[in-house]
């Protein structure tokens, strides 16, 4: 009975942990979304594409490299706010090695 309430625990604290707050950008002022990357760490926004109507948009924004998973950089990105169109963010993303492999590995 005790290692069942254990895991029970286990888990509860694992969801907990993996638990991350999501915000509409276009409803929070730019200087509101950077602050609460600060308070939080990392948060997804989803806002409408301005491009195609009716298309959601979505990503996990970072306040630091710490954020990211192994493999991945932190990179600046821009979300719209309700007082900004381009309100800078940051994003994990994975480097690209293209540019690496054609600028220092010859191709014979």
């Amino acid at each position: 009975m005790k290692t069942i309430l254990l895991a029970a625990c286990l888990t509860l604290v694992a969801a907990q942990a993996q638990a991350i707050s999501r915000y509409d950008p276009t409803r929070l002022s730019c200087g509101k979304v950077q602050s609460t990357i600060a308070r939080q760490g990392a948060v997804i926004l989803r806002y409408q594409s301005t491009r195609v109507p009716g298309l959601p948009l979505y990503d996990r924004y970072v306040l630091s490299q710490q954020f990211c998973t192994m493999g991945d950089v932190r990179t600046r990105a821009y979300v719209p706010s309700a007082d900004t169109k381009s309100c800078p963010v940051y994003i994990c993303k994975r480097p690209d090695n293209e540019r690496f492999r054609h600028r220092f590995i010859r191709r014979h």
